[in-house]
């Protein structure tokens, strides 16, 4: 290459940096706003649009961190408890029916398939009253199991395709040699394909850890009981209906609440991208 093909490739190089900075300045400045204003005295939160306090002001976290009547651990608790109950629910609900489609033979089974499919496309609003009509039935309101037992019961249909792809790409020669030491049909899902779905698993764990850490809708619907609430719940808890509401605080423990999404993501992010890369959704 020539000197003035090497300044080319270098100025391009430049310009490329240049414009992946801007963009993570601008999709970082929303983060970087809340971190600032987290610990502005509540007067300045919205007079103040510097990302530099003027005055700084940790009382936020200690008002946050004391909650609106309850301590704000014990939703962070609660929603711990939610969503590392809904996460094994999913492994194992899903991880078995996914077997089921991908390598056992029954009755209508490509019917049952695409009425599994086709539930991926209804709306969580268009089987909300149902399920709030059967959930009053049995007793379950105000508890944790509306929002744990559905998931123990294969409710996720994205979770069980994604399964299945990855078990298709698994040979099938695996599971003859399994038969012939003579594994049954659970022995080859528990001891062949369970082990080699890893990374679909742990793919499975962090989105469904993540999509039911933060979801508002379904514990506002079946949760009435303070003492049970999820972080999104108690976050609305800051938040008055007169207008005056605590915005230092509110912004505190959105911050807090942050972390442990940031902390998954951060330390199975590689994982994830494997689980995604080979699970064959490309089909």
């Amino acid at each position: 290459m020539t000197p003035s093909g090497r300044g080319y490739a270098a100025a391009d190089r430049l310009m490329l940096y240049a414009v992946l900075l801007v963009g993570a300045g601008i999709m970082l400045y929303p983060l970087m706003w809340l971190a600032s204003s987290s610990i502005k005295p509540s007067q300045l939160i919205f007079t103040d649009p510097s990302l530099w306090p003027a005055e700084v002001d940790f009382g936020n976290y200690v008002k946050g961190w004391q909650g609106p009547g309850v301590p704000f651990g014990s939703f962070f608790v609660n929603s711990f408890i939610v969503s590392i109950a809904s996460v094994v629910g999913n492994l194992v609900a899903c991880s078995m029916v996914a077997y089921a489609f991908a390598r056992l033979n029954f009755k209508l089974k490509r019917l049952w398939f695409a009425l599994m499919l086709g539930t991926m496309m209804l709306p969580t609003h268009v089987t909300l009253i149902p399920q709030y009509v059967i959930f009053f039935n049995l007793g379950w309101l105000n508890t944790f199991l509306p929002l744990v037992v559905p998931k123990f019961l294969a409710h996720d249909a994205f979770f069980i395709f994604l399964m299945v792809q990855f078990i298709r790409g698994i040979p099938r020669e695996l599971d003859e040699a399994a038969m012939i030491d003579g594994a049954g049909v659970f022995g080859i899902y528990w001891r062949v394909v369970l082990p080699l779905m890893a990374p679909a698993l742990i793919t499975t764990a962090i989105f469904t850890f993540i999509w039911t850490y933060e979801d508002f809708l379904l514990p506002l619907v079946y949760l009435s009981d303070m003492n049970l609430y999820t972080v999104p719940l108690g976050l609305r808890l800051f938040m008055a209906a007169t207008g005056d509401s605590a915005w230092g605080p509110l912004l505190a423990m959105s911050l807090a609440s942050l972390v442990p999404l940031i902390i998954v993501f951060v330390v199975f992010q590689r994982r994830l991208i494997d689980g995604i890369a080979t699970s064959g959704v490309k089909g």
